[in-house]
């Protein structure tokens, strides 16, 4: 295996977990009462339910994406800004490192997808 299509492989794995982790997260923001609960904590209770659907319609960007290259780039913008912000958010709440890794490292490879091209 070529090189080239190493790295294809990789980044078409990259993007089916970027993608199923925030369609499976955004619709937990709609269901689940966890989440509820966690948003509460963020002090973004309100704000739950936006962020499930960016989250989800980001997460279908990043497939849709695979055929049109510029909609994954965009999904892949708007999830690194959103990670930003949850890291920001963690940070002021006063989370550990351990809680914030997980937003940390979607930030950096929805960033990663973002700079790559689809």
């Amino acid at each position: 295996m070529s090189r080239c299509s190493i790295v294809a492989v990789l980044n078409l794995a990259l993007i089916l977990f970027s993608a199923l982790s925030f369609i499976g997260y955004g619709m937990a923001c709609f269901f689940s009462n966890s989440m509820k609960r966690e948003f509460l904590r963020y002090r973004l209770g309100s704000l739950r339910v936006l962020v499930g659907l960016l989250q989800w319609c980001a997460g279908t960007g990043l497939l849709a994406g695979m055929s049109v290259p510029w909609m994954g780039q965009v999904a892949a913008g708007g999830l690194a800004m959103m990670m930003l912000v949850a890291v920001v958010v963690r940070i002021q709440i006063k989370d550990s490192m351990l809680q914030t890794i997980p937003a940390l490292l979607y930030l950096v490879l929805n960033t990663y997808l973002l700079l790559a091209g689809f």
